[in-house]
């Protein structure tokens, strides 16, 4: 068992790193997931607009500044707009060698998953299905799966997605699709944890509901396997707590919804119980960058970890 110091003790051997203590000398991983709001490169039908060389540039400072190990982002348009955005950003010297595409019933927007570390295995889910209300439907982005090397000792399983979101469609309502992807999804967690109860999972994107919805709790679960919410917040000093509150005041919206006018947390980063070990809760933020609504209606959030 890891030796505990008590916090004074700990933070006179820790080192200041974005605001928050890491462990000297040890090995850390940063983790991060943003939505890229419509990163097409060419037109569609149903999105007709490209991203602009603005919100493009801006989209790369954000990720330079969140500086991750690993990225899933969400709304990336065809294999050639994720190509374009890895080039340019190795050309201003972050370079992202490993990389996934996932590719579902969505012709439109992807998920995708950049990382500097080595990709080990890749186990993504593009045909998954679900039967409402005698109708059977494709989760429409699919679910990024892949296994992350750091060290000959310390390997993790990212799981992305991007879930329904909260527009409303004919064929059915939404909130109930959400609901069903969501299920899918908590379905191949409980897999992983079922044949590897020490699994080192981290399961993150855009679950594009709040935290006390059915869908959220869906996922987070519950008993031995249930997962931890780092709930990101901004780095801004403000941990106000509240004496009738259980959790502190502080901003930890990661997106902004134009038509009710309202900000909200509706991107995740949550961890399954080994993985939680590992986590370094003053690693982990919301990324607040002036100008940040150039790039997205969304906002990234990082989460860091101690590869022991």
């Amino acid at each position: 068992m890891a030796k505990r110091f008590s916090p004074p003790a700990r933070c006179a051997v820790w080192l200041l790193i974005f605001s928050g203590c890491v462990p000297v000398g040890a090995e850390t991983v940063r983790v991060a997931t943003y939505n890229l709001e419509n990163y097409l490169d060419q037109p569609t039908e149903s999105r007709p607009r490209p991203k602009s060389d603005q919100a493009r540039a801006k989209i790369r400072e954000s990720i330079r500044a969140a500086n991750p190990d690993v990225i899933a982002l969400q709304e990336i348009g065809s294999v050639s707009a994720l190509t374009e955005l890895r080039a340019a950003l190795k050309a201003e010297g972050t370079d992202f060698p490993d990389w996934e595409f996932v590719s579902s019933r969505d012709t439109n927007i992807h998920i995708a998953i950049l990382s500097k570390l080595p990709v080990v295995a890749r186990h993504s889910h593009t045909n998954e299905t679900y039967l409402l209300d005698g109708r059977r439907f494709r989760v429409s982005r699919g679910f990024a799966d892949v296994e992350i090397q750091v060290n000959t000792n310390f390997t993790f399983t990212l799981i992305a997605a991007h879930l329904k979101s909260r527009r409303p469609v004919p064929e059915a309502d939404e909130a109930e699709q959400r609901l069903e992807e969501a299920s899918i999804l908590r379905g191949i967690v409980d897999g992983h944890l079922s044949n590897q109860p020490d699994a080192r999972l981290v399961v993150l994107g855009d679950f594009n509901d709040v935290k006390d919805s059915d869908t959220v709790r869906t996922l987070i679960g519950r008993g031995r396997f249930k997962l931890t919410d780092t709930r990101p917040a901004e780095r801004n000093g403000d941990n106000s707590v509240s004496v009738d509150s259980r959790e502190p005041r502080n901003v930890t919206w990661t997106e902004y919804y134009g038509k009710e006018d309202t900000y909200s947390r509706v991107d995740y980063i949550l961890l399954s119980p080994a993985m939680a070990r590992d986590w370094l809760p003053n690693g982990t933020y919301v990324l607040a960058l002036p100008d940040w609504g150039i790039a997205s209606d969304h906002r990234p959030i990082v989460v860091t970890f101690e590869a022991k």
